[in-house]
């Protein structure tokens, strides 16, 4: 596995706003370090929300995106789960509840903690998974953005 790939888990508080928008902050950032970004959504209906959001966000910007992977030239795909990440990206933001498999072919693998304690059981099968496979993830609290 290559040593480039870095994990990070960012913990959402009560007081945060959703991993949605999170999302879209990481993905933004990311496109703008000239990043190709795939974002996985759980389901067919969150995929479309965050479509939704990104449109939006941030407000007086555009972040270019699309739903699906039709077009390699776009620079944030929203996939939803199990769809298989394209080779061509290098960012994988996931928000499902399962680890990214092959982790190691991604230069970054952003994981967003909901602040639902209830749902937080799947972050931390994640974050054992990581480090199995010998990779170190970074643990970043967010309040606020």
């Amino acid at each position: 596995m290559p040593a480039g790939c870095q994990v990070d888990f960012y913990v959402l508080a009560d007081s945060a706003p959703s991993a949605g928008h999170l999302a879209c902050r990481l993905c933004l950032r990311a496109w703008e370090g000239g990043h190709r970004v795939t974002v996985l959504a759980a389901s067919q209906e969150d995929a479309r929300h965050l479509n939704e959001l990104m449109w939006d966000f941030p407000i007086g910007r555009f972040l270019p995106h699309e739903l699906g992977h039709a077009d390699s030239d776009v620079p944030v795909a929203i996939l939803a789960a199990p769809d298989t990440v394209p080779a061509d990206r290098d960012v994988v933001v996931n928000l499902t509840g399962d680890a990214v498999p092959d982790p190691g072919r991604f230069r970054r693998l952003l994981e967003i903690v909901p602040a639902d304690t209830r749902l937080r059981e799947s972050s931390r099968l994640k974050f054992l998974e990581y480090r199995r496979l010998g990779l170190q993830p970074n643990h970043h609290d967010i309040k606020a953005f």
